[in-house]
């Protein structure tokens, strides 16, 4: 699998991470995190939908959406947030999607569009999911590349499949690394695994490139 890109706006705390077209499950969960930290409501919004004011009758039956002259203070922050959502999600995508994207009405319909064009049917994502797990099964450590080379390419892989829903408990990943690591790099593996409770370790918050 290719690595992505160094992506200069996605390492910023304050811009949504930018979609050039490829590697989409890495942007995506980006895009995910980076909402909720803005607002977790913006990310319900892409989930769900937005809520549209409507008009009911004397029964409570929704006759259509709200003219803007009645809409309430909850109408208007409701919208604004889904013009907001849908703002990040499209100024961050490429020319080429901007014009495809740009005409839809709501955050979702956009999140919706990109997922069918990326992923696929559940066929395709059954099947993307089976190539990650054998890339993620036969993955070893290259000859000539440094640890944090082979971190990259490892954790792309993981990305992917979380990307794809799939579980997968932090702490077999490290034994996973552990166990790719070329026979020169045994001392040194057999020190971790003896000092260290492999079972409690996590590759998010234990593991320095340095251990090895």
């Amino acid at each position: 699998m290719d690595e992505p890109p160094d992506a200069q706006e996605g390492q910023s705390t304050v811009r949504s991470p930018l979609f050039n077209g490829k590697y989409y499950g890495w942007w995506k969960e980006r895009m995910r995190d980076f909402m909720k930290g803005e607002d977790l409501e913006l990310w319900d919004i892409v989930k769900k939908g937005p809520d549209i004011p409507m008009l009911f009758d004397d029964k409570g039956i929704p006759t259509g959406p709200k003219p803007r002259e009645k809409y309430f203070k909850e109408d208007v922050k409701g919208v604004q947030k889904n013009s907001k959502a849908k703002k990040i999600l499209i100024y961050e995508i490429s020319p080429n999607k901007y014009n495809i994207l740009s005409a839809s009405r709501d955050a979702k319909a956009i999140w919706d569009a990109l997922q069918c064009a990326h992923e696929g049917t559940s066929q395709v994502k059954k099947s993307n999911v089976d190539m990650l797990t054998r890339q993620y099964e036969l993955f070893k450590m290259k000859e000539g590349k440094t640890i944090l080379e082979m971190l990259s390419r490892f954790t792309t892989i993981i990305n992917e499949l979380i990307s794809h829903a799939e579980v997968i408990l932090r702490n077999k990943i490290v034994r996973k690394i552990l166990s790719i690591l070329p026979p020169s790099w045994d001392s040194k593996v057999n020190a971790i695994t003896e000092a260290r409770n492999l079972n409690a370790m996590t590759l998010d918050n234990d593991w320095k490139p340095g251990d090895l």
